[in-house]
C-alpha cells in the first residue's frame, strides 16, 4: 500500500479540499514523498502517529480472534503442518519485499530527488516530489 500510495500522488491524484484548515494547507499543496514531512503541521504529523497507535491498539483487541480465524480457514482448505508454514514463509516474505520496495523510494528520493530510479534508466521523465 505504501508504494501504491506514493505512486498515485506522484501522479498528482490528491484528496480534496484541507489536509490543515488552520494553516490554509490543501492536499494539493502538499508535496509527496519525504518532502511531505517539511510542509505538514506538526499537529497533524502527531495525529497521523496517534491514529496509527490507535489502530493497532484496536488490533491488538482482536488479535487472537483473527488468528484463530485463519487457522480454521487454512483447516478447513485441508492444509497440512507443512503447507500452512510454507504459506505463512511466503507471507512474511511479501511483506518484507514491500518493506525494501518503500525503502527503496526513500533512499532514492534522499540521494538525488528523484524516486523511480528506473525512470532515470529507461530515459524518462520522472515526477518531482
Amino acid at each position: 500500500l505504501a508504494i501504491l500510495g506514493h505512486l498515485v500522488n506522484a501522479a498528482g491524484i490528491r484528496l480534496p479540499g484541507y489536509i490543515s484548515n488552520s494553516a490554509n494547507l490543501k492536499f494539493a499543496d502538499v508535496p509527496f514523498g519525504l518532502k511531505a514531512l517539511s510542509v505538514i503541521p506538526p499537529a497533524g504529523i502527531a495525529q497521523t502517529i496517534a491514529f496509527i497507535g490507535l489502530v493497532e491498539i484496536g488490533y491488538l483487541q482482536v488479535k487472537d480472534s483473527v488468528a484463530a480465524d485463519c487457522e480454521a480457514r487454512m483447516d478447513a482448505a485441508g492444509w497440512d503442518a507443512e503447507t500452512k508454514d510454507r504459506k505463512r514463509a511466503i507471507e512474511l516474505n511479501n511483506g518484507r519485499a514491500a518493506q525494501m520496495g518503500i525503502l527503496a523510494l526513500m533512499v532514492h528520493e534522499k540521494l538525488d530527488g528523484k524516486p523511480y530510479v528506473i525512470n532515470t534508466l529507461l530515459g524518462l521523465p520522472s515526477p518531482e516530489p
